[in-house]
């Protein structure tokens, strides 16, 4: 966009005696901040700090003192146009940089990137050897979608970086992959400017990261994933290939092994194994997950965040005991950390300077908060871990130090959980009550307390009343896909199964990416041994919207079992189980394991579930069709 010239008043409107004589200009400029040194033939000024040039007193005459400031009054009075052309002029006329990216500054606050790229190319002519002057002008090509063209000052920019610099300069290039137009075009400028990098030996891993990083900016993933193979070969300690991989490995899995190859190094960084845990949890595997955070909490026994993530994985996968002590430990850790060591260090700006000994008060909010937070989640899932104990005093005081902590005594999570108790306990009426105490004056609140009251009922096994609640709830809050799919669960409890399937293909209908309706159709199928193939269609379908899901992967292996493919249903069930050691997949893999003749393996299978939840039903209906006493 053009500056607009226009803009200026006319001299016929513009009368002389709306300028400011000379007295008054040199007013203006010490009321600026401007600090004019006057000797006999010369004038030397410095521009505010905050936003004007700092040019060295021996460029500074009388001429480019009143270039500099014409271009300021005229910037204050709107006309960006003159003032970018005066400035522009002044830069050429002193070679001073600093004028240079003034005028360019000035350019880019009108929103004039071709006056921004004119200057930049003014100063390069200017200053061939200005690495600041390539860099921008780099930055100002890629923004504007002239990817080819930024080729020449990329080159230049790298070129001109010292070499003991140059590797991070490298590192820092996928930024300029912009969300904008073409984004592979500017990844392809990026990865050709950086090929010769890659073969020489100080700035090979960077160009490899940087290439593989501008890609996959550019939404590219096979590209990213051939770079990162060439870097992670060439050295496996590297961290930012590690990183990056964690990044790809989110939807192309052939990358985790650069991360698993990185972990194995001796030198590893917490940091990356924690972003691992994270990685594995996001996609359901949770054993691993708490394999490799257990490598955490041994290798950094006093990184409390290690250990509030070992008990949420030990809490999923119905390890209480466990879980409280990971949880408690991490409590003694918050309890034995100094509050100053909470606080990261504050870097100075430099603009400031007296004031950068003071604590940056939103840093230390927000750390506030997110201490207070993971404070509240430990509690909440040491109540948890009590009542999968059966210790209910044990979990109400947890609840009740959660609801001091937070200042919530009746946030939804407390009600909940206290609900949960108090059924647990025999007091259903009492439960539900309590739950009933929960807002519901907007929609989101009315679905948020149907949701409670009828998993509360599920629980308690109630299904009828959970079922009745729910019809309720969806005439309420209709459409909502949650509300339907418990309701569809529900009507399958109650063999209601032409009403469960209708509630379902209401929900794909709805919301046609939901894979736990695709599954719970498919599996109800496969478990009532009808309609088998539609059954898998199903459940390929739920897998293709989260691969290796090991709910979805089980129930394709369950598939496998009523087709009689029992070496595949004992692979898929297998997988499953390691990824998510859970009850129900744990009742198939055995019942698999059994009919294979694998007897010894499958009671193995079944004692570890029954440790978890001797009382759950699938898994005690296998044990009573099957005759087998553990």
């Amino acid at each position: 966009m053009p500056l607009h010239l226009a803009a200026r008043p006319s001299r016929a409107v513009r009368s002389r005696s709306a300028r400011p004589p000379v007295r008054r200009w040199l007013a203006w400029l010490v009321a600026l901040g401007l600090t004019p040194a006057l000797g006999a033939a010369q004038t030397a000024a410095a521009a505010p700090a905050a936003k004007s040039p700092v040019i060295s007193r021996s460029a500074m005459d009388g001429v480019l003192f009143y270039q500099l400031l014409v271009s300021e009054l005229e910037l204050r009075q709107g006309d960006a146009g003159l003032a970018f052309q005066v400035m522009l002029e002044a830069a050429k006329r002193s070679r001073e940089e600093a004028l240079f990216r003034r005028a360019v500054d000035i350019a880019i606050g009108a929103r004039a990137g071709e006056q921004a790229v004119s200057a930049l190319k003014a100063w390069r002519q200017t200053v061939p050897k200005s690495r600041d002057a390539a860099e921008i002008e780099t930055q100002m090509l890629m923004a504007l979608g002239r990817h080819q063209e930024a080729r020449e000052p990329l080159n230049a920019f790298i070129d001109l970086t010292p070499a003991e610099e140059r590797a991070g300069a490298i590192a820092s290039l996928p930024r300029l992959v912009l969300s904008g137009e073409k984004p592979e075009e500017a990844a392809q400028a990026i990865d050709e400017v950086l090929k010769p990098w890659r073969s020489k030996p100080a700035t090979r891993l960077a160009a490899l990261t940087a290439s593989a990083g501008a890609w996959l900016t550019a939404g590219n993933r096979e590209r990213p994933l051939a770079l990162l193979r060439e870097a992670h070969d060439a050295d496996r300690s590297h961290q930012p290939t590690a990183l990056l991989a964690l990044e790809l490995m989110k939807d192309t899995p052939q990358a985790e092994v650069f991360v698993t190859g990185y972990l194995a190094t001796a030198n590893s960084a917490s940091g990356v194994r924690a972003a691992y845990v994270r990685r594995l949890t996001t996609a359901q595997r949770y054993g691993e997950a708490l394999a490799e955070v257990s490598k955490l909490t041994a290798g950094e026994p006093e990184l409390a965040t290690g250990w509030l993530m070992r008990g949420a994985l030990q809490i999923e996968l119905g390890q209480p005991a466990g879980a409280k002590a990971s949880l408690l430990r991490f409590l003694a850790l918050k309890e034995a950390t100094p509050a100053q060591a909470l606080t990261p260090p504050i870097a100075s700006t430099g603009e400031d300077d007296e004031m950068s000994d003071k604590p940056d008060d939103q840093a230390q909010l927000a750390l506030q908060r997110n201490d207070n937070q993971e404070l509240g989640q430990a509690y909440l899932m040491l109540s948890q871990a009590a009542e999968q104990l059966k210790d209910y005093p044990g979990a109400l005081n947890w609840l009740e130090k959660l609801a001091n902590q937070s200042g919530q005594s009746a946030s939804a999570s407390v009600l909940q959980r206290r609900a949960s108790l108090l059924m647990r306990q025999g007091q259903l009426p009492q439960a539900r009550a309590l739950l009933q105490q929960m807002p519901t004056g907007t929609p989101e609140e009315k679905r948020t307390r149907f949701m409670a009251e009828a998993q509360l009922l599920r629980d308690a096994k109630e299904w009828t009343a959970a079922y009745t609640l729910l019809t309720q709830a969806n005439a309420q809050v209709p459409d909502d896909t949650d509300l339907l799919y418990e309701q569809a669960l529900l009507a399958e409890k109650l063999l209601r199964f032409d009403e469960m399937e209708t509630l379902l293909r209401r929900v794909i209908q709805l919301k046609p990416d939901q894979q736990h309706a695709y599954n719970a159709l498919g599996y109800s199928l496969a478990d009532r041994n009808v309609r088998l193939p539609e059954a898998r269609t199903l459940i390929e379908k739920a897998l293709s919207f989260t691969p290796g899901d090991p709910f979805i992967t089980d129930s394709l292996g369950w598939i496998e079992f009523r087709l009689g493919r029992l070496p595949d249903a004992a692979r898929l069930l297998g997988d499953a189980y390691r990824q998510r050691p859970d009850v129900e997949i744990g009742a198939h893999l055995g019942e698999v394991l059994w009919s294979m003749g694998r007897q010894e393996d499958a009671r193995k299978v079944w004692r570890e579930a029954q440790v978890r939840d001797a009382g759950n039903e699938v898994l005690s209906e296998t044990l009573k069709r099957l005759k087998v006493a553990l």
